[in-house]
Parts: C-alpha cells; sequence; structure tokens
C-alpha cells in the first residue's frame, strides 16, 4: 500500500506557496462571495471544515460570516468541560527543587524536602525523597499530555475555533516548555489566559504573560534582581514577543532588565519581591524614568515597530508567509490605532480581499496539531482518539504541544514539510485507517530511560537486590557471578544516601498509578456507510466526494482518474452498490493514499 503514496516530487507542492501580498486589505465584495472563499475562512480561522458548516457559511454575508468566528456573533455556548486534573500536585512539592542534586542538599540540610522526611536510619536514607522528585517530574510530565489531548479536544469540537487557533498562535509565539517549567499546573494556567485573551488587548494579553509563571520560570526570572539583573526577560520580550531584532539595542535590555527586577511569583501567582526590584532610574528606548515592567512594556507598545511586527507575525501565521514591507506598515499603523484590538485586526484580515486572493486560497502548510485534529474533525469524529497517541504524532510531525523546542517556537511553513516528515503524515493516515495492532500507551509505558526503568523491574522480579537491579543492563549482564555482586551490593547499600536509577524507576511507578489514564479508543470509521449516505454511484463519484470534502486544493485530473482505477481495482468492480458489503477496507485504503498526498497538506 504504501509504494503508492510518494510518487511525487516535493517541488510540486512548493510550487504552490503563495506570491508576495498586493496590498488590497479593503473589504471583499460580498458579490463574491461562494463556497470557495467561505471554506478558505472556515480553515484558515479554525480545523477544517465540514460540509455543513460550508453550506452555513456561504448562505452569510462575509460581515457575518467573519463576526461569527472572530466574535462568535450567532455561535452556540462553548459548553466544553473543563480540565479534569488527576490529583498529582502535593503542597510540600512547592517550590521545586531545580534538580536532583539541590535537592538532596536540601534534604540534607534541613532534614526533608519535597514534603518528605529523611529516613533516621536504615539503607538510602535519602531514598524517599528522591523517589518523590523523580515522581513530579514523570507526573507532571504525563499530566501535560493529558492537558494537550484536552486541549486537542477543545480545538476537535469547540463551536469557536478561531478561540483555540488564536491560542495555538500564541503558544508558538510565547513559546514555554514543560520540560523547563515543570510544572503543568504552569503551562494549564498559560493556556487559559491565551484562550481568555488570545482575541482580546494584546496590552492585557502581553501583561499577563510577562507576569505568568511558565514564562517567569521559563526565563528565569527568579534570579532577576537588582543586585543581579538578569537579561534574559528582557531580551526576549524585545526581540521575540514584540519589536524583532534590529529595534533596540543592548542598553535598552541592561536597562529594561533593571525595571523587570524583583518579579517573580509564589505558586500559581504573581509577585514583585520588592526587597529584588530596582526603584532606580532607567534608560528605555530614548525614554527615561524609574520604570517598573509595566512601564517597560508601555514604551515598547509605543513603538511603531511592535505594531509590525505583531501585525506581520499574524499575517504570516493566518494567511501568507510573504508580506511586502509597505503593506506591513499599513497594518502595523492599523493594529497601533486600534490600540492593539486583535479581534478587530482579524476582523479586517478575513474581511479583506487580499485574504481570498486566488494565489492565498490553498497555498498554506497546514501545522501537524492543526494537520491532526482537522483530519479528524473531517472524518466527522467527535473526540480525539487515544490510538495514534495524539501527542506521539503531532510530535514525530514536528510539533508537540507543550513542548516547543526553543524559545522561539516552532518553525512554521516550509519547515512542516521534508521528505521524513511527509512520509510520517502518511503513516499518521496509515494508523488511523489501519490501527496498529503493537500500539503501547505512552502514558502507562514510560516515555524516557524506557527500556532501563523496565529491566530494573524484571530484575526485581527476579529477587535482586536494589544495587544489582539498577545496574545499566550491559554491566549487570556481563557481572560473572551475580549472587557474589549481590551480596557485595548490599553491604554497599548502608552506605548510600540514595539510589538515582531507582528513584528514577519508582518516580514512574508513583506517577503512573496516581495520574489518570488517557482513553484509548480508536477512531471509529464508516467509510462505507458515509459513500452510501451521499448515495454515490462509481469509482469516480467516490473520488471526486472524497477530495470535495477533504481537499482544499484538488489533485490534478490525471491523479483523480488513477485513484478511481485503484478503488475499482481493489473492489473487482465499478459497482459501488454492490460492493456495499465488502468496500469499507478498500475505501480505507483510498482514503489513505489520497490524505498522503501533497496537495492534503495544504489548505
Amino acid at each position: 500500500m504504501r509504494s503508492h503514496l510518494f510518487n511525487f516530487s516535493i517541488a510540486a507542492m512548493i510550487v504552490m506557496l503563495p506570491l508576495a501580498a498586493n496590498g488590497d486589505f479593503e473589504p471583499v465584495n460580498p458579490i463574491e462571495w461562494n463556497q470557495a472563499k467561505a471554506r478558505h475562512l472556515l480553515e484558515r480561522a479554525g480545523f477544517g471544515a465540514r460540509p455543513d458548516e460550508i453550506a452555513e457559511f456561504t448562505a452569510m454575508t462575509p460581515r457575518e460570516a467573519v463576526r461569527r468566528l472572530v466574535y462568535f456573533e450567532g455561535a452556540p455556548e462553548a459548553d466544553l468541560p473543563e480540565f479534569d486534573h488527576s490529583g498529582v500536585f502535593e503542597e510540600g512539592l512547592d517550590p521545586f527543587p531545580p534538580s536532583r542534586p539541590a535537592t538532596t542538599e536540601l534534604a540534607r540540610r534541613q532534614g526533608h524536602a519535597l514534603g518528605v522526611e529523611v529516613k533516621p536510619g536504615g539503607d538510602r536514607p535519602l531514598q524517599p525523597v528522591v523517589n518523590k522528585f523523580f515522581y513530579w517530574l514523570r507526573a507532571s510530565r504525563l499530566e501535560t499530555d493529558r492537558v494537550a489531548y484536552w486541549w486537542a479536544e477543545r480545538m476537535l469540537n469547540s463551536p469557536r475555533p478561531l478561540e483555540e487557533k488564536m491560542a495555538l498562535f500564541w503558544h508558538g509565539h510565547f513559546a514555554t516548555n514543560e520540560n523547563k517549567v515543570r510544572d503543568y499546573r504552569k503551562m494549564l494556567g498559560q493556556l487559559h489566559l491565551f484562550q481568555e485573551k488570545g482575541l482580546g488587548d494584546f496590552r492585557e494579553l502581553l501583561v499577563g504573560v510577562a507576569q505568568d509563571p511558565a514564562m517567569l520560570n521559563f526565563l528565569d526570572a527568579g534570579v532577576n534582581t537588582k543586585d543581579s539583573p538578569n537579561e534574559n526577560f528582557a531580551r526576549e520580550i524585545m526581540e521575540l514577543f514584540t519589536m524583532g531584532v534590529g529595534h533596540y539595542g543592548e542598553s535598552d535590555v541592561r536597562e529594561a532588565a533593571r525595571a523587570f527586577t524583583g518579579w517573580n511569583y509564589e505558586r500559581l501567582e504573581f509577585q514583585v519581591v520588592t526587597d529584588d526590584h530596582d526603584f532606580g532610574v532607567k534608560r528605555v528606548l530614548g525614554q527615561e524614568g524609574a520604570f517598573d515592567g509595566i512601564d517597560v512594556i508601555d514604551i515598547i507598545l509605543q513603538q511603531d515597530a511592535t505594531a509590525e511586527f505583531i501585525a506581520r507575525k499574524i499575517y504570516n501565521y493566518f494567511v501568507s508567509e510573504e508580506l511586502d514591507d509597505d503593506s506591513a506598515r499599513e497594518l502595523g499603523a492599523w493594529l497601533k490605532d486600534s490600540n492593539y484590538d486583535i479581534a478587530a485586526y482579524m476582523e479586517r484580515l478575513f474581511l479583506s480581499r487580499d485574504f481570498y486572493r486566488p494565489e492565498v486560497i490553498g497555498s498554506r502548510i497546514k501545522g501537524p496539531v492543526e494537520y491532526v485534529v482537522s483530519t479528524y474533525r473531517l472524518l466527522d469524529l467527535d473526540s480525539i482518539p487515544g490510538t495514534p497517541d495524539f501527542n506521539r504524532v503531532t510530535g514525530s510531525l514536528g510539533q508537540r504541544l507543550m513542548r516547543p523546542p526553543t524559545v522561539a517556537g516552532w518553525s512554521e511553513g516550509r519547515a512542516w514539510i521534508t521528505p521524513s516528515l511527509l512520509f510520517e503524515r502518511g503513516n499518521f493516515v496509515l494508523d488511523v485507517v489501519f490501527p496498529d495492532i503493537g500500539f503501547l500507551p505512552p502514558d502507562r509505558h514510560p516515555g524516557y530511560g524506557g527500556e532501563e526503568i523496565l529491566s530494573v523491574h524484571e530484575r526485581l522480579r527476579r529477587g535482586m537486590d536494589i544495587s544489582s537491579a539498577t545496574l545499566p543492563s550491559m554491566v549487570a549482564e556481563e557481572a560473572p557471578d551475580m549472587n557474589e555482586l549481590s551480596a557485595s551490593n548490599m553491604l554497599a547499600d548502608s552506605d548510600e544516601a540514595f539510589n538515582t536509577r531507582y528513584g528514577s524507576y519508582r518516580g514512574w511507578q508513583m506517577a503512573i498509578e496516581r495520574v489518570k489514564p488517557i482513553s484509548r479508543n480508536l477512531p471509529r470509521l464508516d467509510l462505507a456507510g458515509m459513500v452510501a449516505e451521499a448515495e454515490l454511484a462509481s469509482p469516480d463519484e467516490v473520488v471526486e466526494y472524497l477530495t470535495s470534502r477533504f481537499f482544499s486544493v484538488p489533485p490534478e485530473p490525471a491523479t483523480m482518474l488513477a485513484m478511481a482505477d485503484y478503488l475499482e481495482a481493489e473492489l473487482g468492480t465499478a459497482d459501488i452498490a454492490s460492493a456495499a458489503s465488502f468496500m469499507e477496507e478498500s475505501l480505507r485504503g483510498l482514503l489513505h493514499v489520497l490524505l498522503s498526498r501533497p496537495e492534503y497538506q495544504l489548505n
């Protein structure tokens, strides 16, 4: 089956990418409104466009359609469940030490750490503390994966898709990673911020992010004090979040860092530690005063470069990767004049003639999360399947939620498509239509340290002591006499403060025991039922129906004909009605081939 997939050139898709913007931001003429434009709007503002949605939005005026998506006018209430916490957090875990050595040193110094007392006697007195350290690392990681699933469910089902699409955009713009933050609660709190403020006042969003515990943790704001200003936070706000390189100097970064001194958090709340704040006069971007962080943010927002930077980045994400400088200045000026009203800016973009240019429609490469969620929506699924695993799939495609690769977020556009990544997209479709029978749930199976962790348990089952069981596999396998080695290790245990490998093993056990499992339902497809409901009579009609449902950019006629021939050969007949009882597998094979094509990667 896979031999059908990749008989094309990557260049065949690249030539479809957009030309430079023409700067026509006047509203589209209602007379020109049609099904293709309604579909384009729905796909760019959300996660795929179902046939019934396209018909509904085609019947609206452009203004009505855009305001439904941007301001939710006439949209159903977003009655979506809140995140269901597993209850893995314990008060003693906060503040969480930066490392295992820091944890054991703290325990030695004060006799307890992470809510766990040091054992008064016996072997490995610090082991319970080490176990708890690894427990929280594992539990937070697993719970973060559940947050990602919860968010994906919202993308799939929300009647306000732009709310989630904007949150996804801001997640890449204000990028933080759970591997550094190490607290799913902070990551969830930041996501709520993006969902609630993502279409509002950019100033409120920027201040919220600057005071967000996840961002403060990620950019090391906790060590930003008047005696030792840390420039990470100030630099990223200027370089990545607002103005971009070339619009500030090193002195601006240094002075802004002083303004942000003392900004910290306690538990999940922002706080200013006044003893750490520099109340002196600073000079930032040509202005002078005893500024604090809010003052610096307001100075940054006064810069034309900031409005242009944000306007351009949103345009690049939702419209086209290409934007000429004059058009960028025009959009930036409009955003600034509107006091950074993101919803108003999105309304203008989505109503503009520029947004509906032929060069723009069907020219954008879907990001991995959008690609996966939109596929499920177009398959009429009402939940994200547990198999294949959403996090593992999107990670293999290059965009795992809650884990951007750097503070700069993900590269977009052409970076999503390489030969290997395109192959992985085809494999995702294969796993949807023909589920992997060897699937192991990653939330029940150690995600890192995997085989070594599993080997520890197997050795303990064979009666080994902890020190022997936690030896590296190569050492354990080559040991000449395990009985002699075990005896030696049992003596060594009494002198050992803790065993790190055992702590990692116990951490996984404790986390998997407490974190609620992700439901591992398979995608339930009924392509035969879909074809029957549409009353399709021939392979040509089936291919036409599937491509019209799934593709913004239809394949070439020759490809469509080849797909119809493929289906007829698989069925052994051109009479679809006569194949009703046995065509499901052949339809799934056809869908695998179709959705693996380059055209399907575009919207």
